[in-house]
């Protein structure tokens, strides 16, 4: 079986609500945010889908560049190569398009991981919980995310997710520092059984930083993600060894390499895993693994992807046994998008597809009614 064909498809999707982080804003009902999916058929005609989705407010990869890198550079590699060699696709992947400090372009390289992952399973009639050989669970606990920067808001947020089922809820912090531990009192208050998961996306000096693992740990916070910038691995690991929350990282870690040296530098209690950052399942389930071997706890995380990078993303989560994913593309900011109508989610947690592949049923026309013009 030999690839014969990669087609992308650059879409805009609509946002229910404006979705904040410390960085900024990563989509909104007025901007929508974008999506790329890529579609890899194989000479025997089955067919896997797959998607990008960048936000220059997270990470340096832009829909251009992700555009740019697929077309140019990545689709083309992989015309003519076994779709089943997926190490051997990720050796000449990374060699293509060279690394920066960490990996190059693994957002671009996710769309086109998860499209063979798909193919694959449609090839062998199997879900893509039996490629990683195992099927946990065929549902994952989600978090519901809690954005807004007033303690009032957050606290109003909090009430209704746990009214609507969820016992997780990831508390977005750094967009009004001096708010933060106002807010994540506030969150406690109305949620005092949820697992509260506070993630700063790198917006603390490390004296702040030290000042809100103090406060965390004396509202009950049960995780603190990302409080210093991603390259600041000494201070991650003495934040680490004087704080009594666990720390976790997000940023700091985007291939099973960056994993082993912040394991080393015990820079980390926590990983918090996202299939878009390790450039897609295949390295994203290495570093479970590792984390494992390791007794490091491991968060499942997302990108607001639309129903496809969700169901992927899940399916690897479920199928890993990580208890807890803030997956919140479709349910919660996401107003639309293909195969949108399959993602089931109820009581705070989702239900997985259990058909071959992902699951899912892509069709191109539903695709190309979000296509960007």
């Amino acid at each position: 079986m030999k690839i014969t064909d990669v087609d992308i498809f650059p879409l805009r999707l609509p946002f229910r609500m404006e979705f904040k982080i410390a960085r900024g804003s990563v989509g909104s009902p007025g901007a929508g945010a974008p999506h790329i999916y890529v579609r890899v058929r194989a000479d025997n005609g089955a067919v896997g889908w797959g998607e990008a989705r960048p936000s220059h407010r997270w990470s340096y990869e832009t829909e251009e560049s992700v555009l740019s890198a697929l077309r140019g550079y990545l689709a083309p590699l992989l015309i003519g190569r076994d779709p089943a060699d997926r190490e051997g696709i990720h050796r000449a992947m990374d060699t293509d398009i060279a690394p920066g400090t960490t990996v190059g372009q693994p957002i671009a390289k996710c769309a086109l991981d998860i499209a063979l992952h798909d193919l694959l399973g449609q090839v062998c009639g199997v879900n893509v919980q039996d490629l990683f050989g195992s099927k946990a669970a065929q549902e994952i606990r989600l978090s519901w995310i809690v954005s807004d920067p007033t303690p009032e808001g957050a606290a109003r947020i909090a009430s209704e997710a746990v009214a609507g089922g969820y016992g997780s809820l990831k508390v977005k912090i750094g967009i009004s520092p001096e708010r933060d531990v106002e807010t994540l009192e506030s969150v406690r208050e109305a949620a005092p059984e949820a697992y509260i998961w506070a993630d700063a996306n790198q917006a603390y000096t490390p004296s702040f930083a030290q000042r809100i693992a103090r406060a965390s740990a004396e509202i009950g916070v049960d995780v603190l993600e990302q409080p210093l910038p991603a390259n600041d691995l000494p201070g991650l690991r003495r934040l680490v060894a004087s704080s009594e929350v666990p720390i976790a990282v997000d940023e700091s870690v985007w291939s099973p390499a960056d994993l082993v040296q912040a394991i080393r530098m015990e820079a980390l209690d926590m990983l918090v895993i996202k299939v878009s950052k390790m450039a897609g399942l295949h390295r994203a389930r290495q570093c479970i693994e590792i984390c494992r071997a390791a007794g490091v706890g491991v968060l499942g995380s997302g990108l607001t992807e639309s129903a496809l990078g969700f169901t992927a993303s899940a399916q690897l989560y479920a199928a890993c046994g990580v208890q807890v994913a803030d997956l919140n593309g479709p349910g919660q900011f996401l107003a639309d998008g293909p195969a949108n109508d399959q993602v089931r989610i109820a009581a705070g947690r989702a239900h997985l597809p259990t058909g071959p592949g992902l699951g899912l049923r892509i069709a191109e026309e539903d695709v190309r009614r979000f296509v960007k013009e």
